[in-house]
Formats: C-alpha cells, structure tokens, sequence
C-alpha cells in the first residue's frame, strides 16, 4: 500500500493548536479505509454496453460499443482500446456548521484567529430549520492508494491534499455574492419550477436524478443559490446533503468540476458548467459510516429517510463526511 501525504496531514492536524474553549465541540474520526468504505459502490463495471460486473446499484449509460477509439499525436494517429465503465471514490469532504472543524480529519478544529467564515451574529450551529454551511475538499483517490487496480490508465492517481475550504471563498454564505455565479437562478425561483424537484426526488430515489433538471437537488431542495446557506432544513443529513450538492454544482460553474461519463468522455474529460448529477454518489463516511445496504451510496437528490436514522449522534455528532463517488467512462488500450 502506498502511505500518502494523509499521514502527514494527519500529523499536522493533531499538532495544531486547539481552538479556543468556548468552540463548540467539533466532531469526527479518521476515514478507516477498509472499514468505513462501501466497496460494492465501485459497481457495476461494465465493457461497453455490457455489465461483467452487475449490481443492483443504478449506473448511467454506457457507451454501446465495447471497442473505441481515440485519436493520438503521432502515427497511427490512432489508438483501439476496450470501453470500460465503472465507479470511483475520488474526492472526501467535510460538511460542518462550524468553521475549520475538520470532520474526516478526526474532528480537529483550527483557530485560525479570524473572523472569516464565520457565521452572521444570531445563527446558532444548532438550529433546525437553518443552516449555515460550511465545506472542506479532499484529494482522496483511494483506488490508487490502495493499489486495488493496477496499470489501470483511467483512475485518477494523487497523494491527499486539501482542495477547497470554502471558509475563505467570499461568494460562499453570501446569496448576492453568489447571484454572480448562478444569474439563471431567478428564471427558477418560482413554484412551477420548484414543483418538477419532486419528479427528481422521484427519480433520483428510484433510480437516476434527472439531469435535466439541473436546478433541483431532488428531494433536498434546489441547488440555488449554489452557496452553504440552507433556507429550510428538515434534518442534518439532508441539510448536509444539499450543501454537499450544491458545493459539487458551484466546482462545475467555476470551471473546476469535469464530466467523466458518457460517449463523448472515453478519450478524454472536460470541464462541464452544468452539472451531471447522475454520474456522482455521496456516501456518508462521519459520523457513522453508512457502507452496507441499497442506499449505502445514494446518488444526488435521493431522500435519506431510508438511511439516516442513527447517522446524527447529539452535540459530539452534526458534523459530516462525504465520500465522493464518480462514474468513470474511459478507453483502456
């Protein structure tokens, strides 16, 4: 097994200062990477149209042809490979109301003496029916690490990193600020449009969201403003959830979320403003991982009724871990 920069993150962590006493608690424990991973989400793995690998999981499609094609820079100009499908863990994040509370990184909390990223004056880190979220982005392609698939050209291979904090990102939190990353979102705040998110709750429940319908977040809301500031929450999870959602959509707007699935994507990815919501599981790795059953690895929008019962433990448990499954589409030569 190769030992990624994860250790050396984790060293870093403990021997950071601790937050000032009056922090409330912030919770978590390291990702177990045997242990705390649902390996049956890898699947299916599919040659082209064809599953060798079924599951009972909802995939996307697949490329109908087991051979593809993919043009090169030199004679023959060409290359003939096998087209592959299949899942991959690629990315971890924190969802927390508390700032700098790294939940996967054994719930370390970092004082960093600024009042960036901080909640508005009033809002508690507790309340219900509001939420104020905040989101820490991984590097966290575990296959690789693993060495479960080797000379396996198509899965991404990086030490861990942290990506993303959206503590210092200005347009997060903030619904004007975020106006100038989603303009469209007024052309869909109004009930007609907000009424077919039930059709992707449907939907994304019962097999694949609707990726037409990129403005819902399925049965947890809409993804606009594509910012932490949840309007109406009706539990944690599905708070944590929509942030989750949303923050995947806002990489996509801001150019650093690329489409790995479908015909046009074997050869290569590209970056995608707008989101395919199909082609990305989340699976719940903190407080309690969630890693055996039909919803262990839900896709975006699908309701969590059927798995978050137990998945919240009170005051040392409302601080979330994700891990990021995306669908990959590739020529393997």
């Amino acid at each position: 097994m190769r030992r990624p920069a994860l250790i050396i993150a984790a060293i870093a962590c403990l021997m950071t200062p601790p937050a000032r006493a009056d922090a409330p608690t912030c919770g978590g424990t390291f990702v177990n990477p045997i242990t705390d991973i649902c390996w049956s989400c890898l699947f299916p793995i599919s040659l082209g149209a064809v599953p060798i690998w079924p599951s009972s999981r909802p995939d996307t499609a697949n490329p109908p042809s087991p051979i593809c094609t993919c043009p090169i820079p030199l004679p023959p100009f060409v290359r003939i490979g096998l087209s592959i499908g299949y899942w991959e863990p690629v990315r971890l994040m924190d969802v927390t109301k508390k700032p700098y509370c790294f939940a996967n990184l054994g719930g370390t909390r970092i004082d960093v003496g600024l009042s960036i990223g901080a909640k508005s004056s009033g809002q508690s880190d507790n309340e219900d029916d509001v939420g104020s979220w905040h989101v820490h982005y991984y590097m966290y392609p575990l296959i690789y690490w693993l060495e479960l698939l080797t000379d396996f050209g198509c899965m991404q291979t990086a030490d861990f990193d942290l990506l993303y904090l959206t503590e210092i990102d200005p347009l997060w939190n903030n619904d004007e600020l975020t106006f100038l990353l989603n303009p469209e979102a007024v052309v869909f705040a109004n009930p007609i449009a907000q009424a077919a998110c039930a059709a992707d709750c449907v939907a994304a429940s019962a097999h694949l969201p609707v990726d037409q319908l990129f403005w819902c977040a399925g049965c947890h809301g809409s993804m606009y403003p594509m910012n932490g500031n949840i309007a109406a929450e009706y539990g944690h999870v599905q708070g944590a959830s929509l942030a989750a959602e949303r923050f995947l959509y806002k990489l996509h707007r801001q150019g650093t979320g690329w489409q790995h699935s479908g015909s046009g994507h074997v050869c290569q990815n590209w970056p995608n403003p707008m989101i395919k919501k199909s082609e990305y599981r989340l699976q719940l790795v903190n407080p309690v991982p969630n890693v055996a059953g039909r919803w262990a690895c839900p896709t975006l929008g699908a309701s969590n009724v059927l798995y978050e019962i137990g998945k919240t433990i009170p005051v040392i448990g409302e601080d979330y871990g994700f891990l990021v499954w995306q669908k990959e589409n590739c020529c393997v030569f």
